[in-house]
């Protein structure tokens, strides 16, 4: 068969191996000696046709022949067998030499070799067919390794992080460029070194995900450190993540400084700006000869309005000085059950109906969880009474976590943007502050809360997920 690789069929030698002095040969005890399979197929083929050949021979000699006769048909009868034994061990052994030569190609990452004679409807030709494509798929597979091993490291180049590697000894094996400027080496010289060494220990040891604040050669400040352990070569390796947090601290302080700049601003002003123009007015008012008859009126008047602004910014300042002072929830067992009765039954407006779910007894801290819901009850039945609905409060479990639902029959949220936005408020004389402290309330307490238009029915539905920790179900 004509079956062979597209290429040569000459020793190869794997790339990136420098061939070295001989090893020497280990001393292996005696064998007996096996004979090979190109000996084995030509002899089996010599022994198929030994039996023909011998009657012909015989018959040949026996018969009225001349001596040259015999003599020219023994030789053409020992070549003809001969030949044929030949050719069979060659049509045997070669694709099997082809096949060797394929598979050592493969071996050595070389995947353009190809196979002749590969066809369907034959043994060996779909033999052949299964390895080219063998061959095909490895190459593909390559190709594919090869471009995300190069795109891994264009993004270890490019990243803005530094990257270290570290073997089971702590040893230094690969660093980015952003870590290279953050030790302010090179690689050459960072390779090899111990993270003791680098100063690098501490972020081997402790919690895999935290934040430090660390002195380097290149750079200081705060860091997110994030550590993560893989396996090369079936041993362990660790994988340190450095991220300078200082930009985005001074990002979110420059932020909430203009928040905070913001809303004194806005307060500030809906309050002194009619104080002062009201002094300046009653300034002017006594400056003038003679004061017109209504004069005293018109200065308690003024008063009064100066004095309401500025308890007003009193209350303002005292509200922000809540919303920013809450203090850390004190967890203790409470029954859901009673604390929500309890907290709708301080409601008088309406009579609150509850929707009891299943007995639980979770870790909360009871005043913080009783005021956050007297605010959403309260919101509820505000909106409630004016458009004659009513208000529903109920619980239920999913899993390890608690859902808290307060439903009212008002309008429904007609802009989300600024629920949760401190003093931001459509109702008269209300103080904006109540959802953002009890969004406070639920997240120091490892929750949730939302809100949202109910799906069926008029209205809002808030809605509070809450651990439940270590309580009972």
């Amino acid at each position: 068969m004509a079956s062979e690789a597209v290429s040569d069929s000459r020793p190869r030698v794997a790339l990136g191996v420098t061939p070295g002095p001989p090893s020497p040969t280990p001393i292996r005890p005696k064998t007996k000696r096996r004979v090979s399979h190109e000996t084995r197929i030509l002899l089996l083929t010599l022994a198929s046709g030994a039996a023909a050949v011998s009657l012909s021979l015989i018959l040949l000699w026996a018969g009225d022949h001349s001596s040259d006769t015999c003599w020219s048909l023994t030789f053409l009868i020992l070549m003809l067998w001969l030949g044929f034994a030949f050719g069979v061990r060659g049509a045997v052994v070669r694709p099997l030499q082809t096949l060797s030569n394929m598979q050592s190609a493969l071996r050595e990452g070389d995947f353009s070799f190809r196979v002749r004679g590969a066809r369907t409807g034959d043994a060996l030709g779909e033999l052949m067919l299964e390895v080219n494509m063998l061959s095909e798929m490895l190459r593909e597979q390559r190709l594919g390794a090869m471009e995300a091993s190069a795109l891994l490291t264009a993004v270890m180049t490019e990243i803005d992080v530094a990257v270290f590697a570290f073997d089971g000894q702590q040893r230094l094996r690969l660093v980015n460029r952003a870590g290279e400027r953050l030790m302010a080496q090179n690689v050459e010289r960072l390779l090899g070194k111990t993270a003791a060494e680098l100063g690098l220990l501490e972020c081997l040891e402790g919690e895999s995900a935290r934040t430090l604040k660390k002195n380097f050669p290149g750079q200081s400040g705060r860091w997110g450190v994030r550590r993560t352990v893989f396996r090369q070569g079936g041993k362990p390796h660790y994988l340190v993540v450095l991220a300078d947090l200082s930009l985005a601290l001074r990002e979110e302080e420059r932020q909430a400084w203009q928040r905070l700049v913001r809303v004194l601003g806005h307060e500030l002003n809906n309050s002194l700006a009619p104080i002062c123009s009201i002094a300046a007015s009653l300034e002017d008012m006594t400056k003038r000869e003679p004061r017109p008859a209504d004069w005293e009126d018109d200065l308690r008047r003024g008063l009064r309005v100066i004095a309401d602004r500025s308890d007003a910014l009193s209350r303002f300042m005292r509200d922000y000085s809540r919303l920013t002072r809450l203090p850390k929830p004190q967890l203790r067992l409470v029954d859901l059950g009673s604390l929500v009765r309890t907290t709708a039954g301080l409601e008088t407006r309406m009579i609150i109906e509850i929707q009891p779910g299943p007995e639980i007894t979770m870790q909360v801290d009871p005043d913080q969880l009783q005021q956050m819901l007297i605010n959403l009850i309260r919101n509820a039945v505000d909106v409630s009474l004016d458009h004659s609905g009513s208000v529903k409060v109920g619980w239920s479990k999913t899993g390890s976590w608690v859902n808290l639902f307060v439903q009212d029959e008002g309008p429904g949220i007609a802009n989300s943007a600024n629920l949760f936005v401190p003093f931001f408020t459509t109702k008269p004389g209300g103080s904006g502050i109540g959802l953002v402290l009890s969004r406070q309330i639920a997240e120091a307490h490892g929750g949730s809360l939302s809100l949202q238009n109910r799906s069926q029915g008029k209205g809002c539905e808030a809605l509070i997920q809450l651990p439940i920790g270590n309580g009972t179900a």
